[in-house]
C-alpha cells in the first residue's frame, strides 16, 4: 500500500467508526425514550388493590374458619379428657374405699 492510500484508509475507517457510534446514540437515545415512557405507564396505572383487598379477606377468613374448627376440636377433645378423668377417679376412690371397709 503506498502511503498516500494509508491516510485515506484511515480516514475511511474513522469516518465509518463515527457513524456507527452515532447510530449507537441514537438507538440508544431510542431505547432510553421507550424506557422512560413504559416506566411513566407503569407508575401512572393503578394496581388492583381491590383484587388484592379481595384474596386477602378471603385468605384471613379461611384461616379464621380454620382457627375456629380446630377450636372446637381442642374444645371437645379437652371435655372427653375431663370426663374420663372424672370416671376414673371415682373408680380409683372406689377402689380405695373398697380396700378400706375390707371389701377386697
Amino acid at each position: 500500500m503506498p502511503m498516500r492510500e494509508i491516510p485515506k484508509s484511515v480516514e475511511d475507517i474513522e469516518s465509518e467508526a463515527e457513524k456507527i457510534l452515532e447510530e449507537a446514540r441514537t438507538k440508544a437515545n431510542e431505547i432510553l425514550l421507550k424506557a422512560k415512557k413504559d416506566v411513566k405507564e407503569i407508575l401512572s396505572s393503578q394496581l388492583p388493590m381491590d383484587e388484592v383487598k379481595t384474596e386477602c379477606q378471603e385468605i384471613i377468613g379461611k384461616a379464621r374458619a380454620g382457627a375456629d374448627e380446630k377450636s372446637k376440636d381442642s374444645k371437645k377433645k379437652a371435655s372427653k379428657i375431663r370426663t374420663n378423668a372424672d370416671k376414673k377417679i371415682e373408680e380409683v376412690v372406689e377402689h380405695i374405699v373398697s380396700i378400706i371397709i375390707g371389701a377386697k
